[in-house]
């Protein structure tokens, strides 16, 4: 049995990395740290804990060394946060943002300020398993992709290496209010957020580099915020060098996804979910990938789903904590999801 801490555990995508490790038959949770409410009970805040654990809230000064680290900060914290505490564990999981990107020039672009640790960025093992999976068995230090550049990831990967690609991909993602952490400004408060489909993000979404970085293929994406919780969808046009048609496709994706315990290929002609649908991936760590085809104008629609918060975040990283410590892929994430909800 490993220990392990949780830094950033007041969050949402905290209080989902605190649910899975609590019923990870390898794990201990050693410190859930939170330095804004250090000492007050971990239940307080994830109220779904209650009678699963005794835990309460460290602050950062307190943490010891612990075989495996999370990092669940917001966007720029982890610049400092994150190189320090890579001495405290054998292996560090960032589930920020400040180290997925390997440019740093990128990353002043699309965050809007410098990076001030950019010797580290080649170190860091991308947290996607079904592209990664060598590489993060040896790693010691992790970064995810967001939710979004997961999904776009996972549902143009197999276009991407089979070289059929012909050129930039459109990407629009929809994501639900959890996305915006549990911190959110006044733009995402229920008042403000409830009836709508707002489009935050027309153009030039930060996830654009990840994708392109991961895929090789060039990325424009728009981002809207839609009226649910949990969940992220993707829906990616695909200019393809010639005509495919659905078998065509299918077997692209057949091919990749064959043997990856979390991606299951959604593409039916009946049925009330024929293609990929957040909803009925809440809590679970699967991703979802399907498309459609057309012809007429040698496109393909990739579309996938996925929840935010577990193989969007929280998930993907337990995920990866286990294939680095060689176990069975599935090992707390075996919960299949629920329907109708």
């Amino acid at each position: 049995m490993i220990d392990v801490a949780v830094v950033g555990a007041s969050g949402y995508i905290g209080g989902e990395l605190l649910r899975l490790l609590l019923d990870h038959r390898e794990v201990r949770v050693g410190a859930a740290v939170s330095t804004r409410l250090a000492g007050s009970r971990v239940d307080r805040v994830h109220p779904n804990l209650r009678g699963r654990t005794d835990l309460t809230f460290t602050a950062l000064d307190a943490l010891g060394d612990h075989d495996v680290v999370f990092v669940a900060v917001g966007q720029t914290a982890g610049l400092d946060l994150v190189p320090r505490l890579r001495e405290r564990a054998k292996c560090l999981i960032d589930l920020g943002a400040d180290f997925r990107l390997r440019d740093p020039g990128l990353y002043e672009r699309y965050y809007g300020t410098a990076h001030t640790a950019p010797e580290l960025l080649g170190s860091f093992v991308p947290g996607v398993p079904e592209t990664h999976r060598a590489e993060l068995a040896v790693a010691d230090a992790v970064s995810m992709p967001g939710c979004m550049a997961v999904a776009s990831i996972l549902a143009l990967r197999p276009l991407a290496e089979a070289g059929v690609v012909a050129g930039a991909v459109t990407v629009d993602g929809r994501i639900g209010s959890s996305g915006s952490g549990v911190r959110a400004e006044q733009m995402n408060l229920h008042a403000e957020r409830s009836g709508t489909m707002r489009l935050f993000a027309p153009t030039n979404h930060r996830h654009e580099a990840e994708i392109a970085q991961a895929t090789g293929v060039r990325a424009r994406m728009s981002a809207t915020g839609v009226e649910a919780v949990r969940g992220a969808q993707v829906v990616c046009r695909v200019p393809v060098r010639e005509p495919l048609g659905d078998k065509d496709v299918r077997r692209l994706y057949r091919q990749h996804y064959q043997d990856e315990p979390f991606v299951r290929i959604i593409a039916q002609r009946r049925g009330l979910y024929r293609l990929p649908e957040p909803k009925i991936l809440s809590g679970t760590n699967y991703c979802d990938v399907g498309f459609a085809t057309d012809p007429d104008t040698s496109t393909v629609v990739a579309v996938a789903a996925l929840d935010n918060l577990v193989k969007g975040g929280a998930g993907g990283a337990v995920q990866c904590m286990n294939v680095r410590m060689g176990w069975p892929e599935h090992l707390g994430l075996e919960f299949p999801g629920l329907h109708p909800v």
